[in-house]
């Protein structure tokens, strides 16, 4: 959501008065900060995510609003060769062709890390891939687009929005509908909240037209 919000939080606190302060991270490291009781006045995670820290009592429910989903895809440096990732099979013959392959962290990373490994051993070249994987820091520094932007991976594979947010890559498209996975965003008021008001403002503002117009210029698909 980093480059969306860079795009959104002037217009917001122009229409409504209210100042953001804005924090970033993947989500799962975002639901630990939350679960282990860190405040916000609005928090956007998995749907999943926010449904279980309701479940513990860390968010209101009334307030769960779902943002946008994302999709998984492919990138490779500014005119490199690109890939034919169009089936599961081309896709498998691509990541073994590779040199190097750039993912988030599979444990304590972002979604896509944990999904693509699961593809891996669905595809059954997680031990062939092992030695030449290469795993983003996760958060808006640790981006898997610019591993590949420094020539330190051929391939790099995370959510389409992340990859966009890299300007020196060029995207080679989703992954196959068969091998793809679509995480859906969530908003909520965390129950620590000091001014819940404004995070609901902002969840309203989230659902205008005008926002979900930049929510998908940026790579998101806007519920």
């Amino acid at each position: 959501m980093k480059t969306a919000f860079e795009a959104l939080a002037p217009a917001f606190e122009r229409e409504t008065g209210y100042a953001l302060e804005l924090a970033f991270g993947p989500s799962l490291q975002l639901e630990k900060r939350l679960g282990g009781g860190e405040s916000a006045d609005v928090a956007i995670v998995t749907h999943a995510g926010a449904q279980s820290l309701i479940a513990q009592g860390r968010g209101s429910a009334n307030s769960l609003a779902d943002v946008a989903r994302s999709f998984i895809g492919v990138c490779v440096a500014k005119a490199a060769p690109r890939p034919d990732i169009s089936s599961a099979q081309a896709f498998k013959a691509a990541m073994l062709r590779a040199k190097s392959i750039a993912t988030s962290k599979p444990v304590g990373g972002g979604a896509s890390g944990a999904h693509m490994a699961s593809v891996f051993e669905r595809l059954g070249i997680a031990a062939a891939v092992k030695d030449k994987s290469i795993y983003g820091a996760g958060g808006p520094a640790g981006l898997v687009g610019l591993i590949v932007a420094r020539g330190e991976a051929e391939i790099g594979i995370q959510q389409m929005a992340e990859l966009m947010a890299v300007a020196a890559v060029d995207i080679v498209g989703p992954l196959p509908d068969e091998l793809q996975s679509v995480t859906q965003f969530a908003a909520f008021v965390p129950t620590a909240a000091r001014r819940p008001d404004g995070g609901r403002t902002l969840i309203e503002f989230l659902r205008t037209s005008a926002a979900k117009a930049v929510i998908k210029a940026k790579g998101l698909e806007p519920n």
